[in-house]
């Protein structure tokens, strides 16, 4: 049966409900995208400590908050929080972050303004995590009025917390907040796939610096302001050439840049680091055309040529760190960035990683890879795997809930990207991506151009996430964390 028979007249009320206030809920959605919420810490102050843009999205969601008629915290800007007060102060924890990635390029039409298209939501956080975001708040809407009309209160409290840093791997608005405060007794973040995520692998974030560059032919090789933990989809070069006698084949653009420059742009295909299948990293594409039409010195050729077998393949395989487990998808491994720094090359890697390995063992490796080419490697973020018992009561209860409020089948999974999950005792990664779900070739990927999620994924999220909530609440929540 789709849902225990206890359950079926509690589902109807929440999709009456989710009808009712459903396009109240995308225009929701429609105000946060439309705040350009991207982590800045150069611009970081002590009342904006991840940037005052970051800050701004935080700010918007704790607004639609305080709206749905829930008291909100801002705690010194690291962290907000909306609560609806239970009978006990034992916490059950939501989490969704208001920071996104910048917007890359490729999109078909502004990111910060979100479309409606054909059924679905298209703009820079629509999946990742704003869309989310207002769900969840709008699920404890529906039982702050369900309350209201029954005259009581939930068994437990619930915290809906706000992140503004999640992006940048740090997670350090969690970190803030578990200084200061006691974790909720289980928590739970929308920000992965159905049924339910019970790891993560770990992260190495790598950033390989060539050896000094003097006299060279490369003026400039950027990806701009692209993220670390996206496959850049742009990426550009600028070299002492000619520009009209090189060639500009499907993907690259060039330009006369002046005074005997050369500006070459390659477009590939962007995604998110722990995804990379199907991706077309701009940087590599950069790196073999300039050595394949010798637009460099033999030393910034070294360095390229060290770029390119990164990049060889996505799975580590071409540096020789490849490596798999029983819990986890083999490694992933992708180059971020590339910057011009005074006279040397900087790029940056972001490997997502199972149990079979450590970040010394793949500091070692890529070390002396790097090291081949005159180059080095310093590990700039270490997050070691986050593993759960798939078994447990709590990832258990969370698939349940999932396949009775959707009839569909799912068995609990471990995923490549980092979320707020792994940072707390006891919590996991619960939606919204549905791996039964299949969208057409236009609607983009997280961290992508044109990412984009079904209006019809989302509903079907929001009714799972009351059914949790609501089984939740009939439990002994200490439990969990034992």
């Amino acid at each position: 049966m789709m849902a225990e028979m206890k359950d079926a007249a509690f589902l109807a009320e929440a999709d009456s409900w989710i009808d009712t206030h459903w396009e109240e809920i995308v225009e929701e959605i429609g105000n946060l995208v439309a705040v350009p919420s991207v982590v800045d810490f150069d611009a970081a102050t002590p009342e904006h400590p991840s940037g005052p843009d970051a800050h701004a999205g935080m700010t918007a969601a704790l607004d639609l908050a305080s709206r749905l008629g829930f008291p909100t915290t801002d705690e010194a800007g690291e962290i907000g929080w909306a609560d609806l007060e239970g009978e006990s102060e034992t916490q059950l924890g939501m989490i969704c972050h208001a920071d996104v990635v910048v917007p890359g390029v490729g999109w078909t039409s502004d990111p910060w303004t979100m479309q409606r298209r054909d059924g679905f939501l298209i703009g820079r956080g629509v999946l990742d995590d704003k869309g989310p975001l207002v769900v969840s708040l709008y699920a404890m809407k529906f039982f702050a009025e369900r309350c209201e009309a029954e005259g009581k209160k939930l068994p437990y409290t619930i915290r809906m917390l706000v992140g503004t840093n999640e992006e940048t791997g740090t997670m350090k608005d969690v970190g803030y907040y578990l200084a200061h405060h006691k974790a909720p007794a289980f928590l739970f973040t929308s920000d992965a796939e159905f049924s339910v995520c019970y790891g993560e692998k770990g992260g190495f974030d790598g950033l390989i610096t060539s050896k000094k560059l003097e006299g060279g032919n490369i003026v400039d090789f950027t990806t701009g302001d692209a993220a670390t933990n996206a496959v850049p989809s742009q990426a550009t070069l600028v070299v002492k050439a000619n520009a009209a006698e090189l060639p500009a084949p499907a993907g690259f653009e060039v330009t006369d840049a002046g005074d005997g420059r050369a500006k070459i742009v390659a477009t590939g295909k962007g995604g998110h680091a722990s995804l990379p299948e199907g991706t077309v990293n701009a940087i590599g594409m950069l790196a073999r055309y300039a050595l394949e039409h010798d637009l460099c010195s033999e030393d910034e050729a070294e360095f390229l040529r060290l770029a390119v077998k990164i990049m060889d393949s996505t799975d580590g395989s071409s540096i020789g760190i490849d490596t798999a487990d029983a819990y986890f998808d083999p490694l992933t491994c992708i180059a971020g960035t590339i910057h011009m720094v005074d006279t040397h090359l900087e790029l940056t890697i972001d490997i997502r990683y199972p149990t079979s390995t450590t970040n010394d063992e793949l500091q070692a490796k890529i070390a002396a890879v790097a090291a081949d080419y005159h180059a080095t490697c310093e590990n700039t973020l270490t997050l070691v795997p986050f593993l759960v018992d798939p078994q447990s009561p709590a990832i258990q209860m969370l698939a349940s809930s999932y396949h009775d409020a959707t009839g569909l089948d799912g068995d609990p999974f471990t995923i490549g990207g980092g979320t707020y999950a792994r940072e707390f005792p006891c919590a996991a990664s619960f939606g919204p991506e549905d791996p039964h779900d299949e969208y057409p070739e236009w609607v983009g990927p997280m961290h992508g151009a044109d990412e984009g999620i079904s209006e019809e994924t989302l509903r079907r999220a929001m009714r799972t996430y009351i059914l949790a909530i609501k089984r939740l609440m009939e439990i002994d929540l200490e439990s969990l964390a034992k």
